[in-house]
């Protein structure tokens, strides 16, 4: 608050809360903290315009001088907002117009409108140069001149064209704000033909980028079924090998147990024919040659008891002079022939010590 004495006009601010002296004088309160909302016209390069729509904040300064400076300008807080908060806003916005194009403005370079506008409310308006440029226009796909302006930049900063006018009065700018944006109809179709068109171009590359991992997606899959067959292959490649290793295993076990049951044939008949031979050597063969006679006598007996014919002739012409008759004799005599016979085919002397020829 701000009395002015009425003779002199003398002002004395006060900026805590109490009891002041007023003396006759004349108050004028500033509020500490208030909000301007704007609604400015912004154009781009391209042509295009929209109304910026938004609201920024801003603080008093709080010491005597800066507070004189502006209560002596502008007398009032209305006039403070309208002549001074609303101008450097309006402004701001305007500069801020040209930077860029209305369809930037809406995507890729929103943030920096926001930007742009805030920085130049707070420490000044941009110097800034214009340049003409031709470009593809992407709706009608001609080529058209459009002015193209640029920010001066020295050292990496930014170049002003004038002083920050809040700053200098120690007012504080903030929380610079943009509710909406809304655009002609003319640069709103455009843009909804742009954002198609880049929808399209985003649609097809997303298709095409499907498409060629559903090509890498089939070669990767054709490579993996390759590799399964030819590792199923080799399993039963390998399986067939140790199959077949394992048979020639066998067989050559197989192979070595036939030929140790040869060698134990091979000894066995040759221990067998060197205990027949050795027990030939030892008697003679006697008892082989003896259970070959007896075969051979039981042979003899067995003919001649089961002999249907008549031994006896039918006209005797006489007998021996023991009595017996020629038959009985000649019987005898071809036993005892026979009996020779084998006893030389078997080479069995008869007369050897311990051989009982009754049992012949």
């Amino acid at each position: 608050m701000v009395v002015q004495k009425p003779f002199s006009g003398e002002l004395t601010w006060y900026i805590t809360p109490g009891t002041k002296w007023q003396g006759f004088g004349k108050i004028t309160t500033y509020p500490r903290r208030s909000i301007y909302n704007f609604e400015t016209q912004v154009r781009f390069n391209d042509g295009g315009h929209g109304t910026m729509k938004g609201s920024i904040q801003y603080e008093m300064p709080l010491d005597d001088r800066n507070l004189t400076s502006l209560h002596v300008r502008f007398g009032s807080p209305a006039a403070i907002q309208k002549q001074l908060i609303e101008t450097v806003t309006d402004k701001s916005a305007y500069m801020t117009g040209p930077l860029m194009s209305s369809r930037e403005s809406y995507a890729e370079k929103r943030n920096d409108l926001i930007r742009y506008v805030e920085d130049q409310v707070v420490n000044g308006v941009y110097r800034t140069i214009s340049k003409e440029e031709r470009v593809r226009d992407q709706i009608s796909g001609t080529d058209k001149t459009i002015t193209i302006v640029e920010i001066v930049i020295k050292d990496g900063v930014p170049e002003r064209q004038e002083e920050p006018v809040l700053t200098t009065f120690g007012i504080r700018p903030f929380n610079f704000t943009i509710t909406s944006l809304p655009y002609d109809p003319t640069v709103e179709a455009q843009i909804k033909q742009q954002q198609q068109i880049v929808m399209d171009v985003q649609t097809a590359m997303a298709d095409a980028k499907k498409a060629e991992q559903k090509t890498i997606t089939v070669i990767e899959q054709g490579k993996a079924n390759a590799a399964e067959a030819k590792w199923k292959q080799e399993a039963l490649k390998a399986t067939e090998v140790t199959l077949a290793q394992q048979k020639l295993e066998v067989a050559i076990l197989e192979a070595k147990a036939a030929e140790q049951t040869k060698l134990k044939d091979i000894l066995l008949g040759e221990g067998q024919s060197t205990s027949k031979r050795l027990i030939m050597e030892a008697d003679g063969g006697l008892q082989v040659k003896v259970d070959a006679s007896v075969k051979i006598y039981e042979r003899f007996a067995s003919a001649i008891e089961n002999y249907k014919g008549n031994w006896v002739p039918t006209i005797v012409m006489g007998g021996d002079k023991n009595g017996s008759d020629i038959a009985g004799s000649g019987a005898m005599q071809l036993i005892d022939l026979l009996t020779a016979k084998t006893a030389r085919d078997l080479a069995i002397d008869w007369n050897l010590p311990g051989l009982d020829k009754t049992k012949k």
